[in-house]
């Protein structure tokens, strides 16, 4: 997820989720959050089709005509993996940060108690199984007795 997207849901700035990434970079590594390189960023912008994502530096940048009330970014973008928003969420200030904090969270415990149970129950299955086979295995071997003695 691009940090624009991130900042949006969060309802910070995308400055602001950038410079709170920044001084918490240890909680961010590589397969958290990575910066994007100027060529995948060109190629993600033209994915995009939205020509007001340009970088001000961006050597490819037409010089005329351009102004930053267009809109556009001046450093490249950073992308986060699942792991890298729910970090963000906590390195983050805003109502909205923490309430997605929270949200995660929970349902992270609801996800242990599903499986719990699933353990339990598969467990309980295996068990269930096992004691199947052995008499599956019993009877068979009394329909064999029986076919011997015939």
């Amino acid at each position: 997820m691009l940090d624009s997207d991130l900042a949006e849901i969060y309802g910070v700035e995308t400055g602001a989720l950038n410079r709170a990434v920044k001084r918490s970079r240890s909680r961010f590594p590589k397969d958290f959050a990575f910066q994007l390189s100027a060529s995948e960023w060109r190629n993600l912008r033209c994915q995009i089709g939205t020509s007001s994502l340009v970088l001000e530096h961006e050597p490819s940048r037409p010089q005329s005509g351009t102004s930053r009330s267009h809109g556009g970014r001046r450093y490249l973008p950073w992308v986060f993996t699942e792991h890298g928003a729910i970090m963000a969420a906590n390195v983050l200030n805003s109502r909205r940060a923490v309430q997605m904090s929270v949200f995660v969270v929970r349902a992270f415990l609801k996800m242990r108690g599903l499986l719990g149970d699933k353990r339990d129950l598969a467990q309980k299955l295996a068990s269930l199984e096992k004691e199947l086979k052995k008499r599956l295995d019993i009877h068979i071997v009394d329909a064999q007795e029986a076919a011997d003695r015939i």
